[in-house]
This record gives structure tokens, sequence and C-alpha cells, in this order.
């Protein structure tokens, strides 16, 4: 997201959080130091970065620390610092994936590789509808992942659209069943992530039409341009938010809010779970 927005939306995303019961905790890079939570200040701070922000998967941590740079974490990146400071329920707006044409690019997002090993339950809108979305879900298959839809069916929702087409293995209606799944997972020491698909309501979805349209179109404009690895999806993401004339912005806000409700109640149940568990 451009600034301000970036730094709106953030802020309006931890309020959420804490009007839901849990406790936020934005992670970034700042200057080299690791900050599991930020204040005003920071969060401002990195917004203002933006793209000169370095994008900082599990592979860039060391570099990014050791130049005393300012990193922004990819969902990879993300789960390994939520991981470490013991924080099992991790929101985002969608996972990377396998990308278009990875048969000859073999562009996969190390995002699928880090949820088959950090045991970090992640909430999103599912994959990124820039992505390769069949793909996307055999890898998460094979890296043994739980992929589930939090709502009223097993449709895998695809970022600005609740529903790609395709089906998620499980499916659950609520939060907190999702948290029992996350608190069997950890008693069983199954050391994976999980991915929680919750579609974008109904009401701020974007035009599924509009979108495939301006999606091919960018993804083109990348291929004709030489745009390939990490520097893909903020150009495909920036490119479509041109071409809906900001539907697809308005839409990327309204699904990060949607997951911060229910991943702060899924925070919550997962706490009281474990208490009770404690307390027996």
């Amino acid at each position: 997201m451009p600034y301000p927005q970036n730094v709106e939306t953030a802020r309006a995303v931890e309020q959420i959080i804490y009007d839901n019961g849990a406790v936020p905790a934005t992670i970034a890079i700042l200057k080299g130091k690791v900050h599991i939570g930020l204040n005003d200040t920071e969060l401002d701070h990195l917004g203002k970065h933006g793209k000169q922000a370095w994008k900082t998967s599990r592979r860039d941590i060391p570099y990014v620390m050791a130049n005393s740079l300012t990193g922004a974490t990819t969902v990879a990146g993300t789960m390994v610092f939520a991981h470490a400071a013991g924080i099992s329920v991790f929101v985002t707006g969608g996972i990377g994936g396998v990308h278009r044409g990875s048969e000859q690019t073999m562009d996969v997002s190390a995002d699928l590789l880090e949820l088959g090993k950090t045991p970090v339950a992640v909430v999103c809108a599912g994959a990124k509808s820039i992505l390769d979305i069949p793909k996307t879900l055999e890898v998460l298959e094979t890296q043994g992942v739980p992929v589930t839809t939090i709502g009223n069916n097993k449709a895998f929702p695809a970022f600005y659209t609740p529903d790609s087409g395709l089906q998620s293995p499980f499916h659950v209606t609520n939060a907190e069943l999702a948290a029992e799944m996350i608190y069997a997972n950890q008693k069983m020491g199954l050391q994976t992530g999980m991915v929680f698909a919750v579609p974008i309501p109904t009401e701020h979805a974007g035009d599924g039409e509009n979108i495939a349209s301006a999606i091919k179109t960018a993804v083109q404009e990348a291929r004709s341009q030489g745009v390939y690895g990490k520097d893909e999806t903020p150009f495909l993401l920036k490119r479509i938010g041109e071409l809906t004339k900001g539907d697809s912005l308005k839409a990327n806000i309204a699904l990060v809010k949607n997951n911060a409700v229910v991943g702060a109640k899924m925070a919550v149940s997962l706490a009281r779970m474990k208490s009770s568990a404690n307390q027996s």
C-alpha cells in the first residue's frame, strides 16, 4: 500500500485487534534491529520508507541486520520472528505462492516453504490472485500444510474475490474451531505452519472480471519489462491498483481489516484453551 494508507491501515488493524481482546505486535526490522511491535513513530517511519524498505524474507534477514537496514518482512520473514517471539497467530493480507509461468522461471515464494517448517498460523485472504493458485495449493499439500477456509463453505479465496474456483482441504465455520486446530497442531508438535483462509466480505469484493482483466494486463507488462523475483509482486499490485482505478486498494484494505477481526478472535480462543489446560 502507498503512504499514508499503509500507516492508516496498520493503525486501524492494531485497534481492531485490541478491540477484539488480543494484543497486536507489528513486526519489522528498523536500522538492523528486529522489532516485535512498533510504536507510532516507528510505524510512520516504516510507512514512509515504502519501497525503500528491504523486502525481507528468511534469506535476507542476516544481510538486512548486518547492514543496519530497514526491512519490511514478508510472510516468511514475519513467521520466523513471530515464532521466535512465541506468537502463534499472524494476520496478513495474502500469502505468496507459485507465480504464473513458474515452469519457466521456477519462481516459487519462500512463504510456502516457511509454512512447511515454522509452526505459526497465518490468517489471510487466501493467495494473491496474481499467482498460480492451483500450483500454490499443490505445494502447500506437499509441504504438509493444512489449508482451512473459515466461512460458510470450503471455497478457497483469491485475495480480492471470495472464491478462486478451488476448494480448501478443510473448512471451519468460526474462529474458535480454527483455534482448536492450532491447539491440536501444537500439542502434537507437528512443527508446520497453518493457513487459515478468510474470504473477503462480499460487499468489499472486487469485480471478478475487472480484476482478472487487470491481472492479465499487469502480468504481460511485467514480462515485457523483465520484472521477476521479489520485484514482481509489488509491481503487479501497484499496476492492478492503477488499472482498477483504486478498487483493488480499497478491497485490499477491507480484507486486511476483516482478517484482523478473525485472527484476534483466534488468538483469544487459543489463549483460553492453553490457560484451561494449564489449570487442569
